[in-house]
């Protein structure tokens, strides 16, 4: 009885840590629902990512003239489009295509704009001044217009048009981050940092980027959508991702003009995904800055 009495009290501590667990996952359900919906949207097409090679019926890239224009059938479940390629299976390759420049675009232009507004947050002086002067004549161009200047600049490469997509995304995350370090730097411990004799460097990255951590995964997961939209526009334009690489914008590119009434399954089907893409990635965003937020915190509780 003894041993037995050991094993329950053993084993009650993890079923309790599992309810814990479950607990969390509900109430982050409950009160973000939206969030989890975007949640679900992003997981599904990183799953599609993930197992392209097992979930493509077809060659995304092979043509196939017989079959062009087919209408969504039995064979291919979303149809043909002008090369008789498959758009099931461009759709789901198209993923790799939206995340892989969505994500280091994002994560790159996050990321410089993240050192920069703590770097100008923290010196201040002239340099902040120049720096936030230069900020606000990028944030006066259009998103658009500045990658477009970008590729024009670099080229169409894949590299490049990743380039071009996350420079404009550095300005708005500096300043945002900028105006968060700044608070940070008035607090007490900044000032003992000094007086210890830490260098600049030592207190930009082990007092103040940690701090600044929660606005900049708000950017960041906010920008994957918009760098998503933006590479499809490009694309669109024929300045992103060429062919014969599967991306819903050239696919939109291939139906929206010469085919918008005589196969409109061809413009379609990507721009459901470009939408739902964006769509999930902005929820999920908007839960992301709700559970980050304390003052959003203090009102749940």
């Amino acid at each position: 009885m003894a041993s037995a009495k050991q094993q329950s009290e053993n084993i009650s501590p993890e079923l309790g840590d599992q309810r814990s667990v479950f607990r969390k996952a509900f109430d982050l359900v409950r009160n973000h629902g939206l969030g989890a919906t975007g949640a679900i949207i992003i997981l599904s097409m990183v799953i599609m990512a993930a197992l392209a090679t097992y979930l493509a019926p077809h060659d995304p890239e092979l043509n196939n003239f017989a079959s062009m224009h087919v209408a969504p059938n039995a064979i291919y479940w979303l149809g043909t489009d002008q090369f008789g390629r498959d758009l099931l299976s461009r759709l789901i390759y198209g993923a790799q295509t939206a995340l892989f420049v969505g994500f280091i675009a994002a994560f790159s232009g996050a990321t410089t704009g993240l050192v920069l507004g703590v770097t100008s947050a923290y010196l201040g002086g002239t340099f902040d001044l120049v720096f936030q002067r230069f900020i606000d004549v990028l944030i006066a161009f259009p998103t658009i217009i500045i990658a477009l200047t970008m590729v024009a600049i670099f080229g169409t490469e894949l590299h490049h048009v990743i380039i071009a997509i996350s420079i404009p995304f550095i300005p708005d995350a500096a300043r945002i981050v900028r105006s968060n370090a700044l608070q940070i730097r008035q607090i007490a411990f900044v000032d003992a940092a000094r007086a210890l004799g830490f260098s600049n460097r030592r207190i930009i990255l082990r007092h103040m980027l940690p701090n600044v951590m929660a606005p900049y995964l708000v950017i960041l997961t906010a920008n994957i959508g918009q760098a998503i939209l933006l590479e499809a526009s490009l694309s669109y334009l024929g300045l992103g991702v060429q062919e014969p690489t599967p991306s819903w914008g050239l696919m939109l590119q291939g139906g929206a003009e010469e085919y918008a009434e005589s196969a409109p399954w061809i413009a379609f089907f990507p721009g459901l995904a470009i939408t739902l893409a964006v769509f999930g990635f902005n929820l999920f965003g908007d839960a992301v800055r709700d559970a980050l937020d304390p003052k959003l915190r203090q009102q749940q509780s």
